[in-house]
């Protein structure tokens, strides 16, 4: 087994390294201090062509497959998590238009719909740098009669069809990109008879459009610069074309390729790499100000190893997850899955505190980005749809009904 990126890869790992550590790590303090969407940090991903890392070659994208972009995204988090925490859901949007489609069987009417549709989309992310957001999570009051929990998510936001499209309302919360993106790719249920994957639709529906509305205070522990707020959709009418998905598809998606729930988890794992690689500068003596290691050396050393332990533990666990990324994958595939999301969650945690304690009070210091790490860390167990309880839960689950 060969866990090494191709030639390919690597050069995307290293363009979004370098964006990281040059571009967005030295600003990442002052989006975090002001919890204010990382623009510049855009900007750089569509200047250096990362914005349209998942858009097919054909459209002038690099045609990235799932591992890929985890790879990639990893890197993004080194210099920012919020950035890459946001890129994620703009990708896996890409990703769902092409990539994950590939094994969905639709008439060839439909199917050529659905390319003319994506072709649009994918030409305004290479040319015009828009970018999009996911509003997946809705509180647990949204909805009435329809209302829906589907693993651990509440598909509340209905769609009723008009002459001219849809008439949609809704009320998502925790809307990472809130008024930043150009569009939010939208789940709703058709209002209809039927099963409910038969009837998801996934819209895109602009800011900017007559009914959207984006509010709530946004000042939390970590990821401040995702600017997550609730928006409301208020009888918003959206065309036909704003369909990202034929309808029906994404209930299939949703059910058939759970390891886009490892998505985001590749933004704590780059988080974990910058906790340690920051320690070790620290206690070297590389960082300015820093009184490096002193009498506690032999303690200090000890707890270092294990800080890399944990990481590359953590990393090769999480590469053979993504590697394993399918349309209905196996019950040992989907385990794993599950495993890696959660050892991600639990890591990232404990190394970022660890990195503190082992570089001593100043650490704590906002001059210091590990307070922030540790921060960011914090939102990683609380994630939907695989929070650390939710994974953990459907693991044992599957585990014992197996064995029965």
């Amino acid at each position: 087994m060969d866990m090494r990126p191709s030639p390919r890869q690597q050069e995307l790992i290293d363009l979004a390294y370098r964006l990281a550590t040059e571009r967005f790590a030295p600003r990442a303090a002052s989006y975090d201090r002001e919890a204010s969407f990382p623009f510049e940090d855009y900007a750089d991903l569509h200047a250096e062509g990362l914005l349209a890392l998942c858009v097919p070659e054909e459209y002038g994208g690099f045609g990235a497959d799932f591992e890929t972009y985890c790879l990639v995204a990893e890197q993004i988090a080194r210099g920012n998590a919020s950035t890459a925490l946001t890129f994620n859901m703009h990708c896996l949007t890409m990703m769902m238009m092409d990539t994950f489609m590939q094994d969905i069987d639709l008439p060839t009417e439909a199917h050529e719909r659905h390319k003319e549709l994506s072709a649009k989309r994918f030409r305004e992310v290479v040319e015009d740098g828009v970018f999009y957001g996911q509003p997946h999570s809705e509180p647990v009051e949204t909805g009435s009669g329809d209302q829906l929990s589907v693993g651990g998510r509440r598909f509340g936001t209905r769609a009723e069809r008009v002459d001219d499209g849809y008439l949609v309302n809704g009320r998502k919360f925790f809307v990472s990109l809130a008024g930043a993106a150009q569009y939010y790719a939208t789940p709703a249920l058709l209002v209809d008879d039927g099963p409910w994957e038969e009837r998801t639709l996934y819209l895109s529906i602009a800011r900017d459009a007559p009914g959207v509305t984006f509010s709530g205070e946004w000042d939390p522990l970590g990821m401040r610069a995702t600017v997550s707020r609730d928006m409301e959709m208020k009888d918003v009418l959206v065309p036909l074309d704003a369909e990202i998905l034929p309808p029906g598809v994404f209930g299939n998606l949703y059910q058939s390729r759970p390891h886009h729930f490892l998505g985001f988890s590749a933004a704590f794992l780059g988080l974990m790499q910058s906790a340690y690689d920051f320690a070790i500068s620290y206690l070297t003596g590389r960082v300015p100000g820093a009184p490096g290691l002193q009498e506690e050396a032999p303690s200090r050393r000890q707890a270092v190893a294990e800080m890399l332990f944990s990481l590359e533990s953590t990393r090769a666990l999480y590469y053979r997850a993504i590697s394993e990324e399918s349309s209905d994958p196996s019950v040992d595939e989907i385990q794993r899955a599950r495993a890696a999301h959660v050892q991600v969650q639990q890591a990232v945690v404990r190394v970022t505190a660890e990195a503190i304690r082992v570089c001593g009070g100043r650490a704590i210091l906002k001059r210091y980005p590990l307070e922030r790490y540790y921060r960011d860390a914090r939102a990683s167990a609380v994630m939907r749809p695989w929070t650390e309880d939710i994974a953990t839960q459907q693991a044992w689950e599957t585990a014992l009904a197996v064995e029965d």
